[in-house]
């Protein structure tokens, strides 16, 4: 079985698969390559937003549970997080339907980044979240 363009050059291939658009020759387009692509990029969408909470959370987790380490640079991270995650949003907005579901999953991933950067066991830190996502997102938010 011989490799296909997509597997040997990427980049050529989608050029290609764009100009085959352009041109309405849609019965010439490598759509099983094209599926599994657009899945891909909306999963990569996804992920962005989930990773971005991730480290908005651990910051704020951090910021909460050791306090006497509070820095600019810490809050600069809070900051900086708020702002990537609400630009993923709002370049996504059908991902606010799942906003919860992904804020859940990148707490679970925050409490053990926390964990192991601040050296407290793991069980210091919620099982939940102690913040809600509007909380996570208010740039006045800070907890105490």
């Amino acid at each position: 079985m011989s490799a296909s363009l997509h597997d040997l050059d990427f980049h050529a291939w989608t050029q290609e698969q764009l100009r085959l658009i352009r041109s309405g020759r849609l019965d010439e387009l490598d759509l099983s390559h094209l599926q599994e692509e657009i899945e891909s990029m909306g999963a990569s969408e996804r992920r962005e937003l989930g990773n971005r909470l991730a480290v908005l959370l651990a910051h704020l987790l951090k910021w909460q549970f050791q306090p006497e380490r509070r820095g600019a640079s810490w809050r600069l991270t809070i900051e900086e997080q708020r702002q990537r995650s609400a630009r993923v949003l709002r370049q996504n907005p059908s991902l606010k339907s799942r906003l919860d579901e992904i804020f859940q999953d990148a707490y679970a991933d925050a409490r053990l980044v926390s964990a192991r950067e601040t050296g407290l066991d793991k069980r210091a830190f919620p099982d939940e979240p102690p913040y809600s996502v509007d909380q996570a997102f208010d740039v006045e938010f800070y907890p105490d």
